[in-house]
């Protein structure tokens, strides 16, 4: 029976990043048959693992979904606020969350998977993995708004400076964006800065994968030559993650 270290096992069932288990374990909320585990623990398919009093299901098939998420969903598994969270909305046979944040008002691809330590490595803002969006606002894009989002913006909200990006005049009042960090509704603060408002924001690519013909509420798998890319480009392997 092959053993495994007990947080890459956390990870593998979709519960959390590696990193995030370790915190778990020290914290006391994770059982190994009965017992509170050492941080470096290693476990196999007959252990009983729980976490919080629940029981791990163990390591499942590690899935990714490309989702295209509607305007008014909520990325958030649990909020009594939200109209729909991503939970709600998506409906598939494994626990799957989300890797990197739209905000309620967007809409667009969002990478839905069960392997929190892909999740990590793709939120991992120093990776500087590529988003790309189209954005509508309200009224005609002038090259000097293009020149400074381009360059770089300082928010004063977040009391930082964007990385410099690419961005493309594709219509009157149209651009197309592509960022390598993930601040907090990033795209909006910055034409704000600028004087413009979103009137749409569309996300339809992260990282090599695409939104292609997806409908809002629509999820497809990615085949085993997408996955396999995405841990290479985490630095991960996708066949036994790295210890």
């Amino acid at each position: 029976m092959e053993l495994v270290r007990l947080n890459k096992y956390l990870a593998h069932a979709g519960i959390c990043s590696r990193r995030e288990a370790d915190r778990l374990i020290e914290s006391g909320r994770v059982l190994v048959n009965g017992i509170v585990p050492s941080t470096g623990s290693q476990v196999c398919e007959k252990d009983t693992i729980t976490v919080d009093g629940k029981v791990v299901q163990g390591r499942e098939k590690r899935v990714v979904l490309a989702y295209y998420k509607p305007v008014g969903i909520t990325c958030t598994e649990r909020d009594p606020h939200a109209k729909k969270t991503i939970a709600q909305a998506v409906k598939y046979p494994i626990r799957v969350t989300y890797a990197g944040r739209l905000d309620q008002d967007s809409e667009g691809l969002l990478l839905l998977t069960n392997d929190g330590d892909l999740i990590q490595g793709m939120m991992r803002g120093a990776n500087r993995h590529e988003k790309e969006y189209i954005v509508k606002t309200d009224k005609e894009v002038a090259e000097s708004f293009l020149d400074q989002m381009g360059q770089g913006i300082f928010l004063k909200e977040l009391g930082q400076t964007t990385r410099p990006c690419t961005v493309e005049k594709i219509g009157k009042y149209t651009f197309r964006i592509v960022l390598t960090q993930g601040l907090n509704r990033q795209i909006r603060r910055m034409c704000e800065a600028c004087g413009y408002r979103v009137r749409s924001l569309k996300r339809i690519r992260v990282m090599h994968v695409l939104l292609e013909d997806l409908k809002p509420g629509e999820y497809r798998e990615l085949g085993q030559e997408d996955i396999d890319r995405l841990y290479r480009d985490c630095g991960l392997s996708a066949n036994d993650l790295r210890e």
